[in-house]
């Protein structure tokens, strides 16, 4: 199998060295600058479980010199894939199939999906349906990432906790292509789960990520913080409902309670979020796949979101004042 990891930061780093290490595919990755010129000149280097490898990848600049794919793995952030897609094109053939690694509400949500909303295009995630076109939801795997890993320097990937990548079908259907990657996967020493319902846990993940993500951007607090406090706790538990009813309404199962997820994120103690992250750094922030996207999912679906639309309202000026909305 010929696999491609497009973006190779932390977790497309950690998911290519682990395949690569494993010797159990034709494996390459599309990286940039530093990172790109650390790979070429020392390997992909891992550390985990104190341990340090390194792995035999091809690593390119330009996804043009690896030529058509089996799969191809996206593994870069959401705003990050439509300036992409001219340098995904040359990896796609008539049979890739195409993983999804993106946090928040995927562009293809509606591809497949019974009801009156079928075949409905995100704007938040897929401005004027560009990624639909160039991709197309046919070639979708999706996906929903767990581990937490870090770049410690170029070319250097530190493995924290985690190797959970659950993977489905948007249709559900238990095909030969998702069983075989999972297979991969598996042979490298990952959890990689077959879901007949990848949105529902699609939207567990997306339901801490809403809320925590920018309540810690406008804070400074972190997931422990967030929680402890009352008037914070409450603010992310509002918006969660708001999502919780919009979900549903889309058919979506919440196999827990809110407020046992909302548990669930104080425990990891005291953790930044992503968005967090990247503001601290300048970074673009991933605001509409976690945030905008459930607001206009919110239109569609005619479900008020007051408390989403407030906080929104505020990270998003907040970002645009740092310079870190793309």
């Amino acid at each position: 199998m010929k696999i491609t990891i497009f973006g190779a930061g932390a977790i497309g780093g950690y998911l290519a060295a682990k395949l690569a290490i494993a010797g159990r595919t034709e494996l390459s990755i599309v990286a940039r600058g530093a990172h790109l010129e650390a790979i070429q000149s020392n390997g992909l280097r891992l550390i985990e479980d104190g341990a340090e490898s390194v792995a035999p990848v091809r690593a390119a600049a330009r996804a043009g010199e690896l030529g058509v794919q089996d799969t191809v793995v996206l593994a870069l952030k959401a705003h990050s894939l439509t300036p992409a897609l001219d340098q995904i094109a040359p990896l796609l053939g008539d049979h890739t199939s195409v993983v999804t690694m993106q946090n928040g509400v995927p562009w293809w949500y509606f591809h497949g999906l019974s009801g009156p909303l079928d075949g409905t295009r995100l704007n938040a995630v897929d401005p004027g349906g560009a990624i639909w076109q160039r991709i197309g939801p046919r070639r979708v795997i999706g996906s929903v990432v767990y581990p937490a890993v870090e770049v410690d320097a170029p070319g250097l990937i530190r493995h924290v906790e985690g190797k959970r990548f659950s993977l489905g079908e948007p249709s559900g259907a238990r095909s030969e292509r998702v069983t075989l990657l999972a297979e991969e996967m598996v042979k490298a020493g990952l959890q990689a789960p077959v879901r007949d319902d990848i949105r529902s846990e699609i939207w567990v993940k997306l339901w801490g990520n809403l809320s925590f993500n920018p309540i810690s951007a406008l804070t400074g607090s972190t997931l422990a913080a967030i929680v402890a406090d009352e008037g914070t706790r409450t603010l992310a538990r509002a918006m969660m409902l708001e999502a919780q009813a919009i979900g549903e309404s889309l058919g979506v199962r919440f196999p827990i309670g809110v407020d046992r997820r909302i548990k669930g994120a104080g425990d990891v103690g005291e953790h930044k979020t992503s968005m967090l992250q990247d503001l601290e750094r300048g970074r673009p922030m991933e605001i509409d796949a976690l945030v905008t996207a459930v607001q206009e999912l919110g239109r569609l679906t005619d479900k008020p979101t007051p408390t989403i639309d407030a906080v929104l309202a505020l990270v998003r000026r907040l970002a645009v004042e740092r310079g870190c909305y793309s």
